[in-house]
């Protein structure tokens, strides 16, 4: 994990190249028109933006089905199943449901040391997680994000999307945070990737 951290350190500290949207409108829609996404999906993804906010999101495919990822992602008290940077997780206060909040540590080297996030969306049909921080040590204030999956269009796979918005801390730009947030989040959804991969590796041989 201190490896890991390390290489995103660097990443974050290196000069960003043909990086994220600008998103200075009072509503965007951070996906290009090349990912294939279906309208009831799409809309989760159209995020109010402030003039000093910015927002992104990050696709993944992941050779899965979509009911093995979203056994991973919805589990909203433990997000270090798959999120790398996170030490621990406590839920102090809720039962799981929309509202629940979680205290989540991180490993030493990032600039944070704990974030307090609530459970904003947890639809188990549409497989749609979302939650939003409220407190904590780090620069990530206002932070809000939006985790959906779907069936990938050759239907043998799921598509992970996620997206946020986020304030952009005072001394950075737009482009600065953009590259910051994507960088975890693609290494989050990398992650979830290997792990869902190899609990579905098991599965498929024992039904064939």
């Amino acid at each position: 994990m201190l490896s890991k951290s390390s290489l995103l350190l660097h990443r974050i500290n290196a000069t960003p190249t043909n990086t994220a949207t600008q998103c200075v409108h009072n509503e965007w829609f951070p996906l290009t028109c090349a990912t294939q996404v279906p309208d009831t999906v799409a809309r989760y993804h159209t995020h109010a933006v402030g003039p000093n906010q910015c927002c992104s999101a990050v696709v993944q495919e992941i050779s899965s089905p979509v009911v093995t990822v979203w056994s991973v992602v919805r589990r909203f008290d433990n997000p270090q199943a798959y999120k790398h940077f996170v030490k621990s997780c406590n839920v102090v206060g809720g039962d799981g449901d929309v509202g629940t909040v979680r205290e989540v540590r991180v490993i030493s080297g990032l600039p944070a040391a704990r974030s307090t996030e609530r459970l904003e969306i947890l639809d188990e049909e549409r497989h749609v997680i979302s939650f939003s921080v409220v407190g904590g040590d780090h620069r990530l204030a206002n932070y809000r994000s939006v985790t959906t999956l779907h069936p990938s269009p050759a239907g043998n796979g799921t598509v992970v999307i996620e997206s946020y918005v986020v304030d952009v801390p005072p001394g950075n730009t737009r482009e600065d945070t953009s590259v910051f947030v994507d960088t975890i989040v693609r290494c989050n959804l990398q992650s979830l990737a290997q792990i869902a991969e190899n609990s579905a590796g098991p599965n498929k041989k024992s039904s064939s």
